[in-house]
């Protein structure tokens, strides 16, 4: 798999960008504030319908603008798919699959597979539990792309579930909780642990299919270090559930429905007197663990590079043995890496069908990968820039791979891209 085409309209700190791309490797080239990371950015955004920098869309909209537009020409197995996505200021984002509008944007999710390795993945060791479980569960939906609609439902049932129990829980303190508020309750545990089951099945599944390739990346990152491993935390599940070895069963998704709703029910009471829901994959974490003890807060700090490194390697080479081989996408990382960790990025990335690099200098990308150059330039007064997409020198990086490198059109960038970093 890999982009051919993008472009970009009043995306972060681009006004307008048309970018032809080719198989291999394509390093981006230019000084922090000049755009490149925006390019990586669009490209998984297509890919997940979310941003490695930001929760929301509106930072992701030019300055002055109403709306943002991306689109990509994705290559598989010989079969051509145009994708464009539509970002909204207060208003529902619009998607099309070859020309043609789809009624969600989630209908887009497959076509386009990628793995981001940026230097915000330290948060998934050091950070809170819903960096991980943003993990998993983008990493479940690029293996079962239906899965975002289970998530979407589960996401809202937890809303609306959740403003009931606060409801509930005023009322009940007031006048005890009535029969009316108790029979809906019961209505929307039947959904939540409905679409909890799957969410559940396909996380504990995941952490299953990782395992393996997880160690084995952490292993060759990190030899001399602890073992790494990983497994599925949660109050809810019973300890059989929770063993990564334990392979998936047929009948996982109804035990777990049954398990759900049990807990539900023993969890009303302080449910109802806290208002908040206690229960569900809303409140799991990914346990990391290096020998017998938790990375978060046991780690170095080349330790917790390590392990962010392996859990993105390992997501490629699960995605590589079970599905389409996903574009790699690898933002200013090489800066941040020792020699050992940088080969060990380089060894997996000189393999891969497709990878897109950003780097400040030359120098930060290692010379074996021969990435063909693409310098991101800013040229203009302080009032305004215009950036451009050229191809350098074919000795910047030292490789004859440069030789016929794609060359962007001219691109005008916004005179206030405030939001525009790297």
């Amino acid at each position: 798999m890999f982009v051919r085409a993008l472009s970009l309209r009043d995306f972060r700190s681009w006004e307008h960008a048309e970018l032809e791309l080719s198989p291999g490797r394509t390093v981006f080239l230019g000084s922090n504030g000049n755009g490149k990371t925006n390019l990586l950015e669009a490209i998984g955004y297509l890919a997940t319908l979310g941003s490695h920098r930001v929760a929301a869309d509106a930072p992701l909209i030019r300055l002055g603008t109403e709306r943002a537009r991306i689109g990509a020409t994705v290559v598989n197995a010989g079969r051509e798919l145009r994708i464009d996505l539509e970002l909204n200021q207060g208003a529902a984002n619009r998607a099309q699959i070859n020309r043609s509008p789809v009624r969600r944007p989630r209908e887009i999710l497959g076509i386009l597979q990628t793995v981001l390795f940026a230097p915000e993945d330290l948060a998934l060791v050091r950070g809170d539990p819903g960096e991980r479980r943003r993990f998993m569960d983008e990493l479940c939906t690029a293996r079962l792309p239906r899965l975002a609609a289970d998530r979407a439902d589960y996401d809202r049932v937890l809303r609306q579930r959740s403003a009931l129990l606060k409801t509930a829980g005023r009322q009940g303190r007031s006048r005890g909780a009535g029969a009316a508020e108790l029979t809906t309750l019961d209505v929307w545990d039947g959904h939540l642990a409905s679409h909890a089951s799957v969410l559940l099945a396909e996380r504990l599944r995941l952490v299953h299919d990782l395992y393996p390739y997880l160690a084995q990346s952490y292993a060759s990152i990190a030899p001399e270090s602890r073992p790494a491993a990983i497994g599925y935390r949660s109050a809810t599940l019973p300890p059989e559930f929770l063993d990564p070895a334990r392979a998936p069963l047929p009948g996982d998704i109804e035990a777990l429905e049954a398990i759900m709703l049990q807990e539900l029910a023993a969890a009303r009471p302080k449910e109802l007197e806290r208002g908040v829901c206690l229960v569900g994959p809303h409140r799991d974490d990914l346990d990391l663990m290096l020998g017998t003890a938790p990375a978060k807060g046991f780690a170095s700090h080349g330790e917790s590079w390590s392990f962010a490194l392996a859990l993105r390697l390992g997501a490629f080479e699960l995605l590589r043995a079970t599905a389409a081989e996903p574009v790699l996408l690898l933002d200013d990382v090489f800066a941040e890496l020792d020699r050992r960790r940088r080969t060990a990025l380089a060894a997996v990335a000189a393999g891969a069908e497709q990878v897109l690099i950003t780097a400040a200098v030359p120098e930060d990308v290692p010379a074996e990968l021969a990435a063909v150059p693409l310098r991101v330039e800013t040229s203009g007064g302080s009032d305004g820039r215009i950036s451009q997409i050229v191809e350098p020198a074919v000795e910047a990086l030292g490789s004859p791979a440069a030789e016929g490198a794609g060359v962007g059109d001219d691109i005008e960038n916004s005179p206030d891209s405030a939001s525009a970093t790297n």
